[in-house]
């Protein structure tokens, strides 16, 4: 009645929002306050029942995890957790979504070595290198990289992790020893500039920023997580795939399982001699939702499980 009278309005307007356990139950709070209603009071609409079965549905698959799931996400900016926080979000949704919990196990990059990486991945059921710039911790993920592929873990690669994946490929398979980005000094630089990229040295308005189409190859594991043939992700990057190697990589168990419509771009790639290896070139992270996991993320933690279940 005291916020009603210093705020001038109705004391029915005035709702409480109280801290809830998951952060996406606090819709579901704000419904037992009546927010619907009271907007459309303001509104002079007419206020139908909301519908959050599907939401209720989600939250209780949230609350309560019928198994747990160990990922390892290996990057650079990890002893700052918010700046994987859309890729943690996607992972947790991808968990929901499998009726499990996910456990991230974070590995800084800088830090893992031949020497300490069974100490450092041994255990988790899938391993994840999410996107970043730069050289530095490159190593560390490229041994992540080798690690799952050896070990056949799931291994998930975002934008970098799908250069990094490449990269090791071509290393330890194809032999290209000093395989790299053009970024580093290399005579294999199996990810380079894109063409309209060369030239170009201030980054930030010139990379390859928004919703791009993308084909699916129809026997690909993508193809049958997205169930169509066209897609269409989100992207921030200015590297890509050489084509120049491509013939290589395909030859030698690399599928490139999406590919641009002008068929100039490799947007997707997977590992045919892996139960689950698979990355993108773009963000899928960036459109994942707790109702609705985006499909790779999904099909990540059930492969996953998978691996637990029979490790």
């Amino acid at each position: 009645d005291k916020l009603a009278l210093f705020c001038n309005v109705p004391a029915n307007h005035v709702l409480q929002n109280l801290d809830v356990e998951y952060l996406y139950e606090a819709p579901l709070a704000m419904e037992e306050e009546h927010l619907a209603q009271v907007a459309c009071e303001c509104l002079n609409l007419e206020c139908p029942e909301p519908d959050l079965k599907e939401w209720r549905e989600m939250c209780t698959a949230w609350k309560n995890p019928k198994t747990s799931v160990s990922i390892a996400l290996v990057g650079k900016y990890t002893q700052l957790h918010d700046a994987y926080i859309s890729v943690v979000e996607a992972l947790k949704h991808g968990g929901v979504a499998n009726y499990a919990s996910v456990d991230i196990r974070w590995v800084d990059s800088e830090l893992l070595t031949k020497e300490n990486a069974d100490e450092l991945l041994g255990g988790v059921s899938g391993i994840i290198v999410p996107g970043g710039f730069g050289d530095r911790g490159i190593e560390g993920m490229v041994l992540a990289a080798q690690y799952a592929r050896e070990n056949k873990i799931p291994y998930f690669g975002i934008c970098l992790g799908m250069q990094i994946a490449l990269i090791e490929f071509a290393r330890n398979v194809l032999g290209y020893t000093d395989a790299h980005s053009v970024e580093l000094e290399t005579t294999h630089p199996v990810i380079h500039l894109m063409p309209d990229q060369e030239g170009i040295d201030d980054i930030g308005g010139t990379l390859r920023l928004g919703s791009y189409p993308c084909v699916l190859n129809t026997d690909s594991i993508a193809y049958k997580m997205y169930g169509t043939e066209t897609i269409h992700e989100r992207h921030r990057h200015r590297y890509e795939v050489n084509n120049d190697y491509r013939k290589a990589f395909t030859d030698n168990g690399i599928m490139l399982s999406g590919i641009s419509p002008d068929g100039r771009i490799v947007e997707m790639i997977e590992n045919v001699d892996h139960p689950w290896f698979i990355g993108t070139q773009a963000h899928p992270e960036l459109k994942s939702r707790p109702n609705r996991p985006h499909p790779l993320f999904k099909g990540f933690i059930k492969a996953a499980l998978d691996y637990q279940e029979n490790n």
